[in-house]
């Protein structure tokens, strides 16, 4: 070790060699005044030219008492000054001066008598002002309290990084006592090495550009808490003199953990809010069940779980209450079930629309039978099997991670529909009561929407098959016509309406072909339209002219509950070769001729049936061989995204490509016209005139 590295046993100082001045002294303004045995001034500092006023040319050789103490205390200087140079002993204290300018100060002395090689004796007096003194006391005392009873925690640190003052509140902090910091690096006292690399790295970087840093962030562990991570917020600046002599850096240190976790918390909670509110407007958005169910997934991955699952029981997709004995298994239908990352965990999971019977010991039974959720913080192997459908499952479960679960029940009205079933993989925390309380949340929400859905559908199926029930089964042939129709009902989300078409055998091989549209939807609209249907037929088989059946059905139609339907009644005759069309408030039928553009039939449009007191007209129209007659509802062409003209003309382009046999030629035209979306059902009937016999 060389000498400059070597210790100084008193302060813990290495000896570097000389270094700047540090500028206290300067502060001070202290004086230097050597005096001979007869009291006569013999050097006179620079300082002591400020303080008294007189320049050394003035002062130098002159009696001491005469220039530097007021004239009051003359006999009392003079006495001191014999004390000193006889006895040997210093004296210190203050007294009045009086200045050159003939002002008076107060100036504190400091005297000693001193000894050269020659055995000469001189006196030696330091004199500074007092007022200065007293201020840097003063401030010395200030900053000594401060630092000392501050809450925060401080520290000053050498250009090596050694520190030089800690106070109390930093030695608790460190769970090291201040003075065992003394002479030590960062890196000395820390536990956390990465903690220490990046607050000496801070440290550094002050010393380096002289810039501050303020509310700096470091995390790490201490001696005082080695177990836990702290959160600190530390703020550095360079420590400069007078002369801007670097001398090192101090530091405030305060724990912010507390409010960290308090911060992290806030923005759980209002993440978890969000969500809650995100649900709100995603969960719902249709009356689809199955789209629902997906949404609730959508909504808990990746925020909540990273697989997520939603099953329903499979009575209550039926439309039965359920009820679970303790001993009795869960048949359970799955409805979505969604990951945020590709993971076995999905292929561990039931698929969607498959209907499957978990044993009472399962904890999905357990969580649907119990009306109550059911968390396993932590996963363990015993666990897998009675999460799992299978033991395959299970073995597939455990290679994707599976590590924390969490089952809730779906809950509206007071029946348990299903539950929502969530697991974690590569989110490495467990599930917390926190995320108990936001998935039961999520779940109640969900729930009604889920309820509503099925509810909707089971009535929605009814309406369906009361519907298709009502439709007819015409044979493809009839009267001198080629006939195909297409019933395509509205989509999940929306009702079933009241369209419907009719093909009728009239006498003299004449037939009647009919679409109609009845207003509404689902079962109210769909019995209507059976009134109307059976009404046609009877009406038809009196062979009315078109526009006298139109006005009998307007009849009957205001008689059903106010009801409203558009109607188009055509009849063909195989002999004439004609067609009489009637309509009342219908879309007009387009007829397709070989060799010319398809085109739109000019009709009266009339009234809708329901509305009284309107006329009906007739229109006839020559049909040969080959001509085809299309005739359909609404919901073929409408959409809320293009006018109703260009729709037609898209029905028109679309006939006028190939002659196709007319069952393709019916599915093409709902392939491409009607939308999945669509909030209406669609009825579509097209007649081909024959080549008679």
């Amino acid at each position: 070790m060389s000498a400059a590295e070597r210790p100084v046993p008193e302060g813990n100082e290495r000896v570097r060699g000389p270094v700047g001045p540090s500028g206290l002294l300067d502060v001070l303004g202290v004086a230097s005044v050597v005096l001979d045995t007869d009291g006569r001034i013999v050097l006179w500092s620079p300082q002591a030219e400020e303080l008294f006023g007189y320049p050394a040319r003035e002062a130098l050789g002159q009696y001491a008492a005469r220039i530097m103490v007021h004239e009051q205390y003359v006999d009392l200087v003079v006495k001191l000054f014999a004390d000193v140079m006889a006895t040997g002993e210093g004296w210190a204290g203050a007294f009045p001066i009086r200045r050159k300018d003939g002002s008076t100060r107060l100036v504190e002395f400091r005297n000693m008598r001193l000894l050269d090689d020659q055995g000469d004796v001189y006196a030696l007096g330091l004199c500074a002002d007092q007022s200065t003194v007293r201020q840097v006391e003063r401030d010395v005392a200030l900053s000594t309290r401060t630092i000392a009873q501050a809450p925060v925690g401080l520290a000053v640190l050498d250009t090596d990084l050694r520190y030089v003052s800690v106070n109390p509140a930093l030695a608790t902090i460190n769970g090291v006592a201040a003075e065992d910091h003394i002479g030590r690096r960062p890196r000395d006292v820390l536990v956390d090495p990465e903690a220490a690399e990046a607050l000496e790295a801070a440290l550094r970087e002050v010393l380096r550009t002289g810039d501050a840093l303020v509310n700096r962030r470091i995390v790490g562990r201490t001696p005082a808490d080695p177990d836990r991570q702290h959160f600190f917020s530390v703020s550095l600046y360079r420590l400069e003199d007078t002369t801007g002599t670097v001398l090192g850096v101090a530091g405030m240190a305060v724990d912010v953990t507390e409010q960290h976790q308090a911060a992290v918390e806030a923005e759980t909670a209002r993440r978890r809010l969000a969500l809650i509110a995100d649900a709100s407007t995603r969960i719902g958005t249709t009356l689809d069940l199955d789209r629902t169910a997906r949404e609730l997934a959508d909504v808990a991955v990746p925020e909540l779980a990273d697989v997520a699952a939603v099953d329903l029981l499979q009575a209550v997709v039926e439309g039965r209450r359920s009820s679970l004995a303790p001993s009795e298994p869960a048949v359970i239908r799955a409805l979505a079930v969604r990951a945020g990352h590709a993971t076995e965990a999905l292929s561990a999971a039931d698929p969607p629309g498959q209907v499957a019977r978990y044993g009472p010991d399962r904890l999905v039974t357990e969580c649907v039978r119990t009306a109550s959720p059911v968390m396993i913080a932590q996963v363990g192997e015993a666990d897998l099997p009675r999460i799992a459908r299978s033991p395959e499952a299970a073995v597939q479960l455990a290679r994707a991670g599976v590590h924390s679960y969490l089952a809730v029940p779906l809950i509206a009205r007071g029946e348990v529909l299903g539950a929502l079933d969530l697991k974690r993989t590569r989110n490495p925390l467990p599930f917390s009561e926190d995320d108990l309380l936001l998935a039961r949340e999520l779940a109640a929400r969900a729930a009604v929407q889920i309820d509503n859905a099925r509810w909707y559908q089971n009535a929605r199926d009814t309406a369906l098959t009361l519907q298709r029930s009502l439709l007819p089964s015409h044979p493809p042939v009839t009267g001198g016509l080629e006939v195909a129709s297409r019933y395509q009902p509205a989509g999940a989300s929306a009702e079933v309406g009241g369209d419907w078409f009719d093909v009728i055998p009239l006498e003299g091989g004449k037939t009647a072909l009919v679409v109609g549209d009845v207003m509404g939807s689902g079962i109210d609209a769909a019995t209507t339209m059976g009134r109307l249907r059976t009404a046609t037929h009877t009406l038809a088989s009196l062979d009315l002219e078109p526009t006298r059946l139109l006005e009998h059905l307007d009849k009957i139609t205001e008689n059903l509950d106010h009801s409203i339907a558009t109607c188009v009644y055509a009849v063909h005759d195989p002999q004439l070769r004609q067609c009489r069309i009637a309509n009342a408030g219908h879309l007009p039928p387009v007829r397709v001729r070989p060799g010319r553009p398809p085109e739109l039939l000019e009709l009266p449009t009339g009234a809708p049936l329901g509305v009284g007191g309107v006329a009906f007209s007739t229109t006839t129209l020559d049909l040969d061989p080959g001509d085809r007659l299309v005739f359909y509802t609404d919901g073929l062409v409408e959409t809320r995204q293009h006018p109703l003209d260009e729709r037609l003309d898209a029905l028109l382009e679309l006939l006028e490509g190939p002659d196709r046999p007319l069952e393709e030629c019916c599915d093409f035209l709902l392939r491409t016209l009607h939308q999945p979306d669509n909030s209406d059902d669609v009825a579509l009937l097209i007649a081909r005139v024959l080549t008679p016999d």
